[in-house]
């Protein structure tokens, strides 16, 4: 059994995806492709049955495909269950290539991300809207983005995006004013920021954040 069969098998067995490709190979851009400036990979995770240690999340997150160009991105989104169709408490990551969806990365640990609570069945435009921003570099901050994740939960979805550097408070404050723009949120939605090196702490990624309403 070869490496891509093995994770076919498990995107199989999660049900993450409909009909879901496991491309993790750079796929060479076509003649038409409108290429992006970075290169991204989608994973997913789902929480394993029984006890659960959270520095084991790493363990758990199977890689999907690489994109580096519009069309890349949408033929692996159309082959994703929509997270609102998502019964299973999971995550959707989308990271920059080469950063992984965890806290310890080197992209990552002296970051954070801004965190918005989603009542179930709003997620699905959100989260795509959100890919679509960071994919057309609307947010304007560089290098500094890493990812975002999508993680269905029982009672709400969150969405968060991640950023290197928790300490730079102009570019975590453009990023909240980028969210609140080009996610058309309402006024009275609650943004939340946490650091990365607090959630090593108390090993909880969305449990004690700052909280911030849009204005």
């Amino acid at each position: 059994m070869n490496a891509i069969t093995s994770m076919q098998e498990a995107a199989d067995k999660f049900k993450p995806a409909k009909n879901l490709p496991i491309l993790m190979e750079e796929i060479p851009l076509g003649v038409n492709d409108h290429p992006i400036q970075y290169s991204y990979t989608f994973s997913f995770f789902v929480r394993p049955t029984g006890k659960f240690d959270p520095e084991e999340y790493a363990n758990y997150v199977q890689p999907v495909g690489i994109m580096k160009s519009v069309e890349q991105f949408w033929n692996i989104m159309v082959h994703f269950k929509k997270p609102t169709d998502m019964c299973d408490k999971a995550d959707i990551h989308f990271f920059k290539t080469g950063i992984k969806p965890v806290w310890e990365d080197p992209a990552n640990c002296k970051g954070g991300k801004w965190i918005i609570r989603l009542k179930k069945g709003l997620s699905t435009r959100i989260w795509e809207n959100l890919l679509m921003a960071i994919i057309g570099e609307q947010f304007l901050v560089g290098d500094e983005l890493c990812g975002a994740v999508c993680s269905i939960r029982n009672q709400e979805d969150i969405i968060s995006l991640w950023n290197r550097n928790a300490d730079d408070t102009p570019i975590t404050n453009r990023i909240r004013e980028t969210l609140r723009s080009v996610l058309e949120l309402p006024q009275n939605t609650v943004l939340e920021y946490k650091r990365h090196d607090d959630c090593l702490r108390d090993q909880s990624s969305y449990r004690h954040t700052t909280k911030n309403i849009c204005k």
